[in-house]
């Protein structure tokens, strides 16, 4: 019997300041997703099944979670894999502050091919929307983003401002704040380190 995708995610309240810069009420632990792949392979392929309506070239995931989907994605849709490293500029608190890169070598063979850019969880889309930055830096077109699980709306606003098709295999409500706008910082509830 096929797990629900979300008795594989552990998630815990409390008040989290998000890779975006954005604060949540809800932080998944994502680091045992992939720990058994038979586990989420049923959900890969149902994500493969929907992005294969794209003619992708290459997908492409942010790392760790998003870089593993990417592989597992390419594989089942016999495609080239990438991913794009995590850099944080020193002392920046801006929201989207986090930069992405595609490893040396890969831009000169994803120039011009379509790519799916996919992550294991998406939220505010940061981790997705610095992977696309990368690629359209080195000339190559993302034509689609693609999640096993969607929380909120702040993700689609962001694609739908840079005409990304979204898919994914769940989404669930979710609400994140800019700082000033954080309810939780108003309460004087601190953030969790992570």
């Amino acid at each position: 019997m096929q797990p629900d995708l979300m008795s594989l995610l552990s998630a815990r309240q409390g008040h989290f300041r998000l890779e975006s810069g954005h604060h949540s009420r809800v932080w998944l632990e994502l680091e045992a997703l992939f720990v058994r792949q038979s586990r989420v392979r049923p959900y890969i392929f149902d994500l493969a099944n929907k992005l294969s309506r794209y003619s992708v070239e290459a997908v492409c995931g942010p790392l760790v979670g998003g870089a593993f989907l990417a592989q597992s994605l390419a594989s089942a849709l016999d495609v080239e894999f990438t991913y794009a490293e995590r850099f944080v500029p020193p002392q920046n608190e801006a929201l989207y502050a986090v930069n992405y890169r595609l490893p040396s070598g890969f831009e000169e063979k994803l120039r011009g091919k379509p790519v799916a850019v996919v992550d294991d969880v998406i939220n505010a889309g940061s981790a997705v929307r610095g992977a696309c930055a990368a690629l359209l830096s080195c000339g190559a077109v993302p034509v689609v983003v693609g999640a096993l699980l969607v929380l909120g709306s702040a993700a689609s606003q962001v694609l739908a401002e840079h005409n990304l098709a979204l898919e994914s295999v769940a989404s669930l409500p979710n609400e994140i704040w800019t700082p000033e706008e954080c309810p939780l910082c108003a309460e004087g509830v601190p953030l969790e380190e992570l």
